[in-house]
């Protein structure tokens, strides 16, 4: 086969009898378009570390949240946040962090009514790809954690949720939860529909940058927004409309040692 019929192949594989472990799994088990959205996005800001971490982290999520996302959310408060997620961590997150996060999410859907809404203000046709509305949805988050909780500083760890392509970083998580939320298949959830698919960019972690240089779609050797963007723009010649749908199948390609 060769390198397009590969993908094809993967990409019909790794469908959604696959789809566990991954945190895509926590969005789909809910119908409500709110709770998806918001568990999403949930899920992808937790989306590093281990696997077994990540889907340990996310359970713990779920049962805090009485399995009703969007409405915890919205009734948050400072008091019950500190009681519910006390001493609770995530790799580089403590239980502030959390708290922080969750009561600027709370602020985000009361005043924009839902994180698309957010997102889309910063939104621009003309571009290329996604790069300049993640910059703007991030600089509006990290403005809202820092405004709602009256902090003198960012954390390291709120500063790590919501990082900014334009110093480099690959924006893995961000991309990846833009992928659930723009891209439309059995996996991911096309509610979205406004952005098309061929604007995405790949999620690029340590198993799509090692497969994407075995398999010449990067030379580059650090990963990096500049990274996602090559490797996104090769995988244009194999499908010009969503190069990103390819992005599951590799990656557990990776993760399960697989061979490609």
């Amino acid at each position: 086969m060769n390198l397009k019929e590969k993908l094809e192949y993967h990409y019909k594989a790794f469908n959604f009898t696959q789809i566990e472990p991954d945190p895509l799994q926590f969005p789909h088990i809910y119908k409500d378009e709110k709770d998806i959205e918001v568990m999403a996005f949930i899920s992808s800001v937790f989306a590093y570390g281990t696997v077994a971490q990540i889907i340990n982290t996310l359970n713990k999520i779920v049962g805090i949240m009485n399995n009703q996302p969007h409405k915890f959310i919205i009734n948050a408060d400072m008091r019950n946040l500190k009681d519910k997620l006390e001493g609770m961590k995530h790799r580089f997150y403590n239980e502030n962090d959390i708290r922080f996060f969750f009561l600027a999410l709370k602020k985000v859907y009361e005043k924009h009514g839902s994180l698309k809404n957010l997102f889309l203000r910063g939104y621009r046709e003309k571009e290329p790809n996604l790069k300049s509305s993640i910059s703007a949805f991030s600089k509006e988050m990290l403005n809202t954690t820092n405004s709602v909780n009256n902090l003198k500083e960012l954390s390291n760890g709120l500063k790590f949720m919501f990082p900014l392509p334009e110093k480099g970083s690959a924006c893995k998580r961000m991309n990846l939860f833009l992928r659930w939320m723009v891209r439309k298949d059995e996996l991911d959830f096309g509610l979205w529909n406004e952005i098309p698919a061929g604007k995405l960019i790949i999620p690029v972690d340590t198993h799509i940058a090692k497969i994407a240089r075995n398999l010449k779609l990067t030379s580059r050797k650090v990963v990096s927004w500049k990274m996602a963007e090559e490797i996104t723009e090769n995988l244009k010649k194999y499908d010009p409309d969503d190069p990103v749908k390819y992005d599951f199948a590799l990656c557990h390609i990776g993760m399960r040692k697989l061979k490609l």
